[in-house]
């Protein structure tokens, strides 16, 4: 019998998720330098995880509420922030591409171009990032907070395209989303969330919202590894923090793919809002305060 394409693209984010593992410990076995007691996670390491990688799960998205979170609670550097995303959550979002990849229907030329020119962004994106000075990273991070908590006020409002029926896109339309999708792929290395601008895309584009669900999971779930590795690499990250993240976060995705059926969810995306653009002030007040004095 043949594989269908649904059932190679589900065994290869199992084997990149083995490889992704694999790869983190041995690349902490020999860059070790923290004793054990320091490289445990925390409780709020792993509440923080469970949270957000449950709410990820429901659409909600990661990324920025992730950083509000570090922002809040101060335990994670500025510039370590974007490379703990990737790092921390690549399992727990491969876990969410796995079930939504075997459940929605997708057009496959559709799914495999958005994922692959995103995992292009990031391969090019990381090595980029991963260069920035702190302050650098405190910019992006603080605009893209505030870009993510306009995006989430947008669809609080009604104010998004409610989106089609179509279940993948040819010609023109593709290439934009192609084209798109490498830009958001570059982006999530500085910690940009992918979901929320996905999601806006192929609406308006005339795809079923529903369809973004495997595209946006799946590009986050192949890029993250790749990215995530390169991060590791540089030690640009926490390794407490992602440990948190990726423990809490596999746990949390189950239960809110398998057990949750629904949700009242408005009043926590109200919620989000106000606590991302908290975290962008926070973010760009911090880039402020570090600029360097003048000479007089």
């Amino acid at each position: 019998m043949i594989p269908s394409l649904t059932h190679i693209i589900l065994a290869a984010l199992s084997l990149i998720a083995i490889w992704f593992a694999v790869r983190w410990w041995k690349l902490e076995r020999r860059n070790a330098e923290t004793p054990p007691a320091g490289r445990r996670p925390g409780p709020v390491d792993l509440a923080i995880g469970f949270v957000a990688n449950f709410f990820d799960t429901l659409g909600i998205g990661s990324f920025a509420s992730t950083t509000a979170a570090f922002k809040l609670s101060g335990h994670v550097a500025d510039e370590k922030i974007p490379g703990t995303l990737n790092v921390g959550h690549a399992l727990p979002t491969i876990t969410q591409a796995l079930i939504f990849i075997a459940i929605v229907s997708v057009d496959p030329a559709t799914l495999i171009g958005m994922i692959v020119a995103a995992v292009a962004g990031a391969w090019l994106g990381v090595g980029f990032v991963a260069r920035l000075p702190r302050r650098a990273i405190q910019i992006g991070m603080g605009v893209a907070l505030l870009c993510a908590a306009i995006l989430f006020l947008v669809s609080l409002l009604g104010l998004m395209p409610g989106g089609g029926v179509a279940e993948g896109l040819e010609g023109a339309k593709l290439a934009l989303a192609v084209a798109v999708s490498f830009l958001l792929g570059a982006l999530m290395m500085l910690g940009v969330g992918l979901y929320a601008p996905c999601l806006i895309l192929v609406s308006l584009l005339g795809m079923n919202p529903l369809v973004a669900f495997p595209i946006m999971m799946g590009s986050c779930a192949f890029l993250m590894p790749v990215g995530g590795a390169r991060f590791v690499a540089s030690g640009r990250y926490s390794l407490p923090a992602a440990l948190g993240l990726a423990v809490g976060g596999v746990p949390a995705v189950l239960i809110a793919a398998y057990l949750v059926k629904s949700l009242p969810l408005d009043w926590l995306r109200w919620l989000v809002v106000i606590v991302v653009a908290y975290a962008a002030i926070s973010m760009l007040w911090s880039a402020r305060r570090d600029t360097p004095a003048t000479a007089p």
